[in-house]
């Protein structure tokens, strides 16, 4: 995933939604990431953006002390509702087209050649040509024009004067001349047509396009991420609604958001806000919230918007047909080859002044920008040759200690009896037989990718080594991220944002997940950490772990809820969401889906066989009990 700009111990959202880009050539849409942001705030109260409380607020010792327990009327604020789909006579027509591409991505893994126009392309009308020629001829004169001022705009000019110092127009008039001074050198591109596309095409295509833009737009403002500033200015001007840069603005008070974070003694000692009065239940797979029992009883809950699933299968459709569509892919084609054509020639035109302009910015070089690690597994953070030394030094220091029950034996072995059963010491291991580096061997062979957690191939030493649930109660894991995050705080400049598996097969997975951090003390003000849902449903559902895919959602999600309104049923877990940034879903990307998610599909409730929902199934319940918690936390 593309690497944030902010740092993670800036106190707010790391999940940027953007992931990956959509590529309109592919056959089926960018399925690599689902990240959205998970809200800081556990409770209604007031939380200020470095994640103190307000002093006026009653809260609930974690210390166990004599206050009593209190708990607040729930008197939440509604959100706006969720525009709703309108039908439309060109429904069915995307519904086609996305069944189409659907069906090809899983029948033939060759791309449809780019689009190509006739060799010919018909004259156009008179009339058009010369609309175009007077609009040029138009342009050009009101720019060469003399600028003419009347007299209420010298009035505003001379207002603006006496409001602004000599001092602060001579440092904008330098900062000016400043970035003036580097003088690129600029290529300009002439002429009636620059696009290469015929015209009913591109305009077709920039629809489209308006119309993907609008809908990224929709569900990134649902799920309280910021848009592009460009991308909104240029958009109002489509829809002609009006412009709110603030909304949609990702720059935040830098007061709040100090560069380096502020140090703590315990980051996991924090006071526990009071709980709220409300009722949880979850309805059709997406999780609702009632003031009380009597709007429970009426099916009434609160208005916490997220989108309705006939909605979200009509825009998924949009985009799939965008990915069919040839004039679409011809006009993103052409444009993005010009984009990295004019790119290189800049560098090409004006290399020795970049690289001037760079050695002039004092302190700052590739080693001394704050950068942040993404999509990097927590059980993968370490290097082989840390996770070697580490695994010599714990056989040398603690050989004689328990870490492993063995099922086939019925007992706990010891760290030596371990390596003993396969036949190994210390001093044999080495970097190439723990085999943990994934190579090329590893590129479209997800099964030897996962095979590469396993040191030495053994699920035993994952097991021990690297897994939070096991004897040790992820002890030796929690000091290798130890490890590596002294690494990173070391280095000041370097953050990361670390992943941690949660499966859905029990409720329980949170609390021991969080227990595993709190107790470790598993902290670090360079590491944030997103949160990993593998699409294993069929998996759990053959070894009867679950009965259907509700119990999944509810098992990710529930228990997320119940902490939000009552921080002391899970105080550990409330803790830990401090830290935590996002969501992920992740799977084998090369395995076919035979199913489709549709109308016609079940609800999770009632999704009980065996097969694995499609992964726009798992998008939509994930994305909208993500939003609807979101705007409970608030």
């Amino acid at each position: 995933m593309a690497t944030n700009n902010a740092s993670p111990q800036e106190g707010k959202k790391l999940a940027n939604g953007n992931g990956h880009a959509s590529n309109l050539d592919g056959a089926a849409l960018d399925r690599d990431s689902l990240r959205l942001s998970l809200c800081e705030s556990s409770s209604p109260k007031t939380i200020h953006m470095n994640g103190s409380l307000d002093e006026s607020d009653h809260h609930v010792s974690l210390s166990g002390s004599s206050s009593p327990h209190h708990v607040t009327p729930f008197s939440p604020s509604r959100t706006p509702r969720f525009p709703k789909h309108k039908p439309s006579p060109m429904d069915s027509t995307y519904a086609d087209l996305a069944q189409q591409v659907l069906k090809e991505s899983r029948t033939d893994e060759s791309r449809s050649a780019n689009y190509e126009f006739p060799e010919e392309i018909p004259i156009e009308n008179i009339e058009e040509k010369n609309t175009r020629v007077q609009k040029v001829v138009s342009y050009a004169r009101s720019h060469s024009k003399n600028f003419e001022m009347d007299d209420d705009a010298e009035d505003d000019i001379s207002q603006l004067k006496d409001t602004i110092s000599t001092d602060e127009l001579q440092d904008s008039f330098s900062h000016m001349t400043s970035q003036l001074s580097l003088e690129y050198q600029r290529v300009s591109i002439s002429g009636e047509d620059m696009s290469g596309v015929p015209p009913e095409d591109l305009h077709h295509a920039s629809l489209s396009l308006v119309e993907a833009l609008l809908i990224r737009e929709k569900y990134m403002d649902l799920a309280s991420q910021s848009f592009p500033r460009t991308t909104t200015y240029f958009l109002r001007q489509v829809d002609r609604k009006p412009l709110n840069l603030d909304e949609s603005s990702s720059i935040e008070d830098v007061h709040n958001h100090p560069i380096n974070a502020p140090s703590k003694s315990d980051p996991f000692e924090m006071e526990l806000p009071d709980a709220i009065s409300c009722e949880l239940k979850q309805i059709e797979g997406v999780m609702r919230v009632f003031e009380n029992q009597e709007k429970l009883d009426k099916n009434e809950p609160i208005e916490l918007a997220y989108p309705d699933r006939s909605t979200f299968l009509v825009d998924s459709y949009k985009m799939l047909a965008l990915i069919a569509n040839g004039p679409i892919k011809s006009f993103s084609y052409r444009r993005l080859s010009y984009l990295s054509s004019k790119f290189h020639l800049h560098n090409l035109l004006n290399e020795m002044k970049e690289l001037a302009a760079q050695k002039s910015v004092p302190h700052r070089d590739f080693y001394n920008l704050r950068k942040v690690d993404t999509h990097v597994h927590a059980a993968s953070c370490m290097n082989q040759k840390h996770l070697l030394r580490f695994i010599k030094k714990k056989m040398k220091t603690e050989a004689s200690r328990e870490v492993y029950f063995d099922k086939k034996l019925g007992r706990v072995l010891t760290l030596k009896e371990v390596f003993d059963s396969m036949n190994l010491n210390a001093y044999d291991m080495n970097v190439d037989m723990l085999d943990v580096h994934a190579d090329r061997n590893t590129f479209h062979r997800f099964d030897k990718f996962n095979s590469k957690y396993n040191p030495i191939g053994e699920s035993k030493l994952r097991e021990i080594f690297i897994k939070t649930d096991n004897f040790i109660e992820g002890e030796y894991f929690a000091q290798l991220i130890k490890e590596v995050a002294a690494d990173l705080e070391e280095s000041k400049y370097q953050n990361a944002e670390y992943r941690l598996s949660i499966y859905g097969r029990n409720r329980n997975e949170w609390d021991n997940l969080a227990k595993w951090a709190v107790k470790h003390h598993v902290y670090s003000d360079n590491i944030r950490w997103l949160i990993q849902v593998p699409r294993l449903y069929d998996v759990y559902k053959s070894n009867k772990l679950v009965s259907n895919f509700g119990d999944l959602l509810s098992n990710l999600f529930g228990p997320l809820f119940e902490v939000t309104r009552d921080p002391s049923s899970h105080p550990d877990l409330y803790k830990f969401l401090k830290y935590v940034s996002g969501f992920d879903s992740v799977d084998d990307e090369s395995k076919p889906e035979d199913l489709v998610f549709s109308a016609d599909s079940p609800e999770p409730e009632n999704w009980s066989g065996n097969d694995n929902p499609p992964y726009s199934y798992y998008l939509y319940y994930m994305y909208s009990n993500i939003v609807v918690l979101n705007n409970f936390r608030r």
